[in-house]
């Protein structure tokens, strides 16, 4: 017996379309997000000690600083690291929901039964 109303969206469906929606918004959408998204980084050049700051031990990485290395188009290299971020968070994220998924169940504990009639 199914849980859902009849005519409404299937689980399936909803997913999907979170996924697509989510892809749109970090492929296209996130183009037109502040230019300051880092607010430790805006303060420090604001308040003066932005030349304290040290390289991060991934700023040499393929999408650090929320660009795509190698790609010379800003709103193509910021939607390609949001699109790749996106599904790294689904595959991490359904992983995890797997794994916990198939747990063995707990086991029963050993204190003794109560039964309405003792209470």
């Amino acid at each position: 017996m199914s849980t859902r109303p009849a005519g409404g969206p299937s689980n399936r469906a909803f997913f999907v379309s979170f996924l697509l929606v989510s892809l749109l918004v970090a492929g296209v959408v996130s183009f037109y997000a502040s230019s300051h998204p880092d607010g430790l980084n805006y303060v420090a050049e604001k308040t003066g000690f932005i030349d304290a700051e040290k390289p991060h031990a991934s700023s040499d990485s393929p999408f650090a600083g929320y660009a795509t290395k190698g790609v010379e188009d800003d709103r193509l290299s910021g939607g390609i690291a949001g699109v790749v971020g996106v599904l790294v968070m689904l595959a991490l994220s359904t992983g995890l929901f797997w794994v916990l998924r198939r747990r063995a169940p707990h086991e029963p504990t050993d204190a003794p039964e109560q039964h309405p009639a003792d209470a």
